[in-house]
């Protein structure tokens, strides 16, 4: 299945690098600390994680539906620190073989995908038993003004603006109700210092 956003795909990746430099960076690292062996990234996007896998992963299966941004993701590959090779694929249908991965990562797209439940399967399925999942997430909000505003924003016009984008997902929950457990998790919100449907964030580990 072909998956084309052009327009944000160009405007994500002029922004990502800025969002980077505010912090996100920083949470990308905190990601990756301490992975090992062969991964499985899940929606690459333009390749932002990639500067920063450890020396200790032997080869990134990099996975992005999106034509404009696999193409800036080959790219980001070239100066990764690992083996990188970047593939077409979705979250439903990973081009991995059972049990192929001893991390799979879930950066920044589990808002996206249609069904949270068959990609974390698809997830489960390639991971080795034992494996690690590592997600990054914006979440939905625990109540309040944020929450009604998720909601109105998935409810009209925010996920065909973003890609397919929804702010107002219960992500751990939903990582909990495929199978996994999880093993560590910070709530937080980025950016903290001004308004925005996607604010609330997790970043965790969790076990196959």
């Amino acid at each position: 299945m072909r998956m084309k956003h052009p327009i944000f795909a160009r405007m994500y990746a002029r922004v990502r690098p800025a969002m980077d430099r505010e912090g996100a960076s920083e949470h990308r690292r905190r990601l990756l600390a301490g992975a090992v062996g062969r991964v499985v990234e899940i929606g690459a996007g333009d390749g932002g994680n990639f500067a920063h896998y450890p020396a200790e992963v032997v080869s990134v299966l990099a996975v992005e539906p999106e034509p404009y941004l696999r193409a800036q993701a080959r790219e980001s590959a070239v100066r990764a620190p690992v083996p990188v090779e970047v593939v077409e694929g979705t979250a439903e249908r990973l081009p991995a073989g059972d049990a192929s991965a001893d991390v799979v990562v879930v950066s920044l797209v589990l808002c996206s995908v249609p069904d949270q439940q068959v990609a974390l399967a698809e997830a489960a399925r390639v991971l080795r038993p034992g494996g690690e999942l590592r997600f990054y997430e914006h979440v939905a909000a625990d109540g309040g003004r944020l929450e009604t505003v998720q909601r109105f924003a998935d409810a009209t016009v925010w996920s065909l603006l973003a890609g397919g984008c929804h702010v107002h997902r219960d992500t751990a929950a939903a990582i909990e109700a495929a199978g996994f457990v999880i093993e560590e998790i910070d709530r937080f919100e980025f950016p903290a210092d001004r308004p925005n449907p996607a604010r609330p964030h997790i970043l965790g580990r969790a076990r196959r």
